[in-house]
């Protein structure tokens, strides 16, 4: 992936390339349709997985006690569980039900998002262009298409969107200074208010947030599912792997602690990045020039940078064996 300053100021960052071969590996990671991802996890639900029950109703009301969860649905009917998890999204029946409140926020910025296809083949490389408003991001699809999360403010969101979609094909064609020849906007365009998120606790008790529940934040950065993967994977190590023996009932602060670094971290850097580029202070500026300079041409702290977005936390611990490694060489 690259990163490209596409700003008017005065100080400008060089281009910074960031290429997965350096850290050997065959690519950052990989970008899935929406519909292609539900229907895989629908058809596991539904059949593959014999150990899920599906209710198809909402749950009514959630009584989380210190010994047990009770869940009642909206057709009356209820069920108990030793632990609950919240999947459910920003507006969390399961975090409202543990008494956990929210700190959120907004930007004075829309997303314009949407998939196109072009000329030019992009060879699985991904471009993000930094412009005053936020930034542009480019992301490759299987053959010549690829997505894109246009980052506006909502004045000019609303101008895109009432373009036709020859104009506004001619207008991501602009943006990207031809880089993928002609540009071709296919149906389902969409636009949304950025704004964030983050659960004061991340669980408590006999209960977790995951998702959305616990934190949400713009789409920038492509860290939104993977920081929920991530949620699973530790709920996992906590539930899971118990040798038959019954879940704790501080299973949910155990899962708070657990995710708390992982999460504030991502949120602030999130946050820091996008306000870097809105800020019109010349010193902010000087150092986000800086600092990609830096990533542009000292390749052991590009190679650590890269190592921690694909793996949180494993940068800082092989990051000396790197060092042994290249100085060998």
């Amino acid at each position: 992936m690259q990163i490209i300053d596409g700003t008017n100021r005065l100080l400008r960052a060089p281009v910074v390339a960031f290429r997965s071969a350096e850290i050997g590996l065959d690519a950052f990671g990989y970008n899935m349709p929406n519909s292609a991802l539900l229907k895989v996890l629908a058809d596991a639900v539904a059949a593959a997985e014999p150990n899920i029950t599906l209710f198809a109703v909402a749950a009514k009301d959630i009584a989380v006690g210190p010994d047990k969860v009770v869940v009642t649905l909206e057709g009356g009917e209820s069920l108990e569980a030793a632990f609950v998890v919240g999947a459910d999204g920003r507006r969390s029946l399961v975090r409202e039900s543990a008494g956990i409140g929210v700190k959120t926020w907004s930007y004075p910025q829309t997303a314009v998002v949407l998939n196109f296809a072009h000329s030019v083949p992009h060879r699985n490389t991904s471009t993000e262009f930094h412009g005053e408003s936020g930034p542009f991001t480019q992301v490759p699809l299987p053959g010549q298409r690829s997505s894109l999360v246009w980052v506006v403010d909502p004045k000019k969101a609303d101008r895109l969107l009432s373009l036709t979609k020859e104009e506004l094909s001619l207008a991501v064609e602009c943006r990207m200074q031809s880089m993928l020849g002609k540009v071709s906007v296919e149906d389902g365009v969409q636009a949304w208010p950025l704004s964030g998120m983050t659960a004061n606790r991340y669980g408590k008790g006999r209960a977790a947030f995951i998702g959305e529940a616990g934190h949400a934040f713009p789409p920038i950065g492509a860290q939104g599912l993977n920081l929920s993967l991530r949620d699973i994977a530790a709920l996992e190590e906590i539930l899971c792997d118990r040798s038959g023996q019954p879940i704790p009932a501080e299973a949910g602060d155990r899962f708070d602690r657990k995710r708390r670094v992982d999460v504030i971290s991502r949120t602030a850097s999130v946050d820091l990045l996008n306000r870097s580029l809105l800020s019109g202070l010349l010193p902010v500026q000087i150092l986000r020039a800086a600092g990609l300079q830096v990533l542009s041409s000292v390749a052991p702290l590009r190679h650590l940078v890269m190592q921690e977005g694909v793996a949180p936390g494993r940068a800082l611990t092989s990051f000396p064996d790197f060092l042994r490694e290249k100085i060998r060489r």
